[in-house]
């Protein structure tokens, strides 16, 4: 059995400014991701156009993800190989 809450709007604004602050690095990677998303994005597009281009991504994909201003984390550079079938 589960408990169910019936909170209105202002009821879980009380609630999440009761919470602690995000921790400093999780805002900033927030920050952050728009921009990671977009150059993916763009690398992903060109890399399907440019047989060639492709060819350097796979072989380097974290230098790829630098050339491009994008830090190559894991979860980054193992989206970028799923989305290239690398």
């Amino acid at each position: 059995m589960s408990k169910r809450f019936d909170h209105d709007e202002e009821g879980i604004a009380e609630l999440l400014r009761q919470l602690p602050p995000a921790p400093a690095d999780w805002v900033a990677a927030a920050k952050q991701l728009p921009a990671a998303r977009a150059g993916l994005d763009a690398l992903v597009a060109r890399a399907e156009a440019d047989v060639e281009l492709r060819r350097r991504v796979v072989a380097e994909l974290d230098a790829a993800l630098q050339s491009e201003g994008i830090e190559p984390e894991e979860r980054v550079v193992e989206e970028l190989r799923r989305r290239l079938d690398a």
